[in-house]
């Protein structure tokens, strides 16, 4: 592991041999890493905060995550899909009706956190290899892979050539999403997804956008 995610701190000693570990608390520990994460950033972050927040021992901690770089991943790991389930999509009829579906509040609002927790990761990203891999996983690749699977099914009703290239297209609104997030800074909502769909993602497989 590189030695940007091992903490400067010694860890603390291990209990006794044989002690079974209780992993019970872990979703609490998680979601206190990944709020701090979010605040602090991942050099402001430290192990007692996360404690802190989680009201659990350091020592727990460590017992489980033996530095503040393995908890970052596990925390990002985390996040994976908890907004999305791929199996379970809206199906309108047509592309733009289930685009448009998938706005929803709660999917905003994790959106938002999410690129906040990836700002917080900017600083140590090109140095952790782990960490790039966990936020694609949890952050791009669940909402690229509903696109992906949006667009399959317009291809499959005829409404999309078959020719569209959907691995691309499927990346466009997270990537315009994090750019705007992350590099210029202004919030996402549902005005600037329904003109990533209507400007750029129906444009790009060939179809119109409604009229005003």
């Amino acid at each position: 592991m590189p030695l940007d995610l091992i903490d400067s701190t010694p860890t603390p000693a291990p209990g006794r041999p044989g002690r079974r570990r209780d992993h019970s608390r872990d979703p609490e520990i998680l979601d206190a890493a990944i709020e701090v994460l979010a605040e602090e950033g991942y050099d402001g972050m430290t192990m007692e905060m996360v404690a802190a927040r989680a009201k659990a021992g350091k020592a727990t901690l460590y017992r489980r995550w033996p530095s503040k770089g393995e908890l970052v991943v596990d925390a990002v790991a985390c996040m994976k899909s908890r907004d999305l389930d791929v199996d379970n999509l809206p199906d309108t009829g047509t592309l733009r009706g289930d685009l448009v579906a998938m706005i929803k509040p709660r999917t905003l609002e994790e959106a938002d956190r999410k690129m906040q927790v990836m700002a917080g990761l900017m600083s140590v990203l090109s140095r952790s290899p782990e960490l790039v891999d966990a936020i694609n996983s949890a952050i791009v690749a669940p909402r690229a892979e509903v696109n992906r699977r949006l667009l399959e099914r317009a291809v499959a009703r005829g409404e999309i050539s078959a020719d569209v290239d959907i691995p691309t297209i499927a990346l466009v609104a997270p990537s315009m999403t994090a750019y705007r997030l992350l590099v210029t800074q202004r919030p996402v909502d549902r005005e600037y997804l329904l003109s990533i769909i209507d400007g750029v993602v129906l444009p790009a497989v060939g179809l119109s956008a409604p009229r005003a």
